[in-house]
Parts: C-alpha cells; structure tokens; sequence
C-alpha cells in the first residue's frame, strides 16, 4: 500500500473531511498543507479541522505559531520533510491542503534563497527606470538564459539577477539544489473537484455558517494584534476590516469575502490543474465513504 497519499484541491470541496475519514480507515497520521493553519489564535476564519478531529487522529502544522509571526514556504518544507520521513517508518501519512506553493515543495522541493540586498536592488530598479525593463531582461538572458525565458515581470528579473550577484550562480541552477520527495517515496495524489456552480455554493454557505459562529468578534480580536505580513493574507481579515472600519454594511462584507474566495479556489484550481500527477475525483455525487473507498481501492 501507499503510505504517502497527497489529497488536494480547491477550498470548501471537502478535503479535510475525506482526508479525516481515509485516516480513520488506514491508520494514518495528518501533515495539514494549508499555510493559514499554522496560525493558532484564528479557528473560525480558517476553518480549521474540528477538536475531536484533531483528538481521534494526529495532525501535524495546525496551532503551531502566532498571528504576530511569519512563516514561510521553506521552513515548512525543511520542518514537514523531516516529520514525513521519520513517520513513515512506522505509519501511513495523509498529506492535506490547497496550498499549492506547500505541496509543490513538498513534492519537488525549494531552494532557500539568499536574503535581498538593498543596494543591489536598488541600483537595478533605477537601471529599469533609465534603460526599461528589456534592458534588465538581457542582462539576465546573458547569465541566466533558461530563467529569462521563464520570467516576464520587472520584479521577478530583478529577483533573478540579484540571486546570481549574490551567489554567482543562475538561478536556474540554484533551483537544482532543491530536492523533494516525489521519486524518493511512493506518493499518490489525488484531487478533489465539483463543477463550479456547485463549488461555489459549498463556498458561499462555508462563509455564511463561519459569520454565525462570530467570524465578527474573531477578526476583531486578531486585528488587536500586530499581524505579521503573512497572517494578514488570511481571507476574511481585511473584509470584515472594512466593515468594523463602517466602509460599508455587514452584508457587503460577506458577499466580499465570498467572491474573493471564489477568486482564491480559481486559482488553486488553474494551480493543481497543471501537475499531471494528481489523480482527480470528481465528487459530485460522491459521499465521504464512496470517495475514501475509492482512494483506498487505488493504494495497493
């Protein structure tokens, strides 16, 4: 059996129940791939797994650091790599969530890239300003063609030539260093999907139930704090901002926070659409147990 399962997919489609279920079945233990559940002081606005959930099975990444702290892509995978490893030695994982930028390191790996350097950049930003951004993009086709191709925007070829004065290497070639763990254990992927209609639905009434059970009161309290530039992302935090700031109603502040959340599962969708390694479930009309007896009949 595999003992590496990677379930993903939009948000609201149902992951962290499936991926609570199949657990249940297969002994497995819970890696969260989700970036706003790190965070401990929201529960609400980041629809976190339930208490008992988290008492019956183990779940790794979730309540881990504060609001006030930052946490980024290559902790998490040089923090997660290290638990995979040592934990399936004894039992199955179940690695969850619709982050793609996690699951992609986690997969394939991520290089940790050197810290910026103020004059570096700054003395690129004014060459941008004087020559225009093709300048900048021909220096870097010079040092970094394969990269060059791959980049468009000013920010971005700014990046890469500030990695290569910094290390002396492309970084294209840095990205080498990375090193996931697809090829090194036997992983299954699959995703999660229903048709967009349906998707939105589930969405929208995720958003009306989370303002009932004080969605209100919780962003108040967070915004009590000094928010670090990661936990401001968390959907829900500037929305109602705008309503306790009275920019507009209460109703708009839902309808807000729901559209920007559909935007955000569009975009976790055109993400995990381009890995040809997930296996899709279409759940439509699947129940928890028909889509957990179909990933179970797949592992062996």
């Amino acid at each position: 059996m595999n003992k590496l399962i990677f379930i993903v997919g939009p948000t609201a489609v149902g992951k962290t129940e499936v991926a609570f279920s199949l657990a249940s079945v297969i002994g497995a233990e819970i890696v969260s791939a989700d970036s706003m559940l790190v965070y401990k002081e929201p529960n609400i606005i980041t629809s976190k797994p339930s208490n008992w959930m988290r008492k019956k099975i183990k779940h790794y990444f979730i309540d881990i650091i504060s609001v006030t702290e930052s946490y980024s892509v290559f902790k998490y995978y040089v923090e997660a790599q290290e638990i995979i490893k040592n934990l399936i030695l004894k039992k199955p994982i179940i690695v969850c969530g619709g982050s793609g930028l996690y699951v992609k390191a986690l997969l394939d790996g991520i290089f940790k890239e050197p810290s910026y350097d103020i004059n570096i950049r700054k003395q690129l930003e004014e060459e941008a300003k004087k020559y225009g951004k093709e300048y900048l993009k021909a220096k870097l086709k010079k040092v970094d063609p394969i990269t060059a191709d791959k980049v468009f925007d000013l920010r971005r070829i700014i990046r890469a030539l500030e990695v290569y004065y910094l290390t002396g290497l492309p970084l294209s070639e840095k990205k080498k260093e990375a090193k996931g763990l697809w090829g090194e254990l036997p992983i299954k992927i699959y995703g999660l999907n229903v048709k967009r209609e349906l998707l939105y639905d589930k969405i929208n009434k995720r958003i009306e139930k989370m303002f009932k059970e004080g969605l209100v009161d919780e962003v108040k309290d967070l915004l009590k704090l000094n928010l670090s530039l990661t936990a401001k992302k968390i959907i829900g935090i500037n929305e109602v901002k705008g309503f306790l700031e009275k920019k507009y109603d209460l109703e708009y502040a839902k309808e807000l926070m729901k559209k920007n959340t559909r935007h955000f599962a569009k975009r976790q969708l055109t993400w995990f659409k381009k890995d040809t390694r997930i296996n899709w479930i279409d759940v439509c009309n699947l129940k928890i147990p028909d889509i957990v007896d179909l990933i179970f009949k797949n592992l062996n």
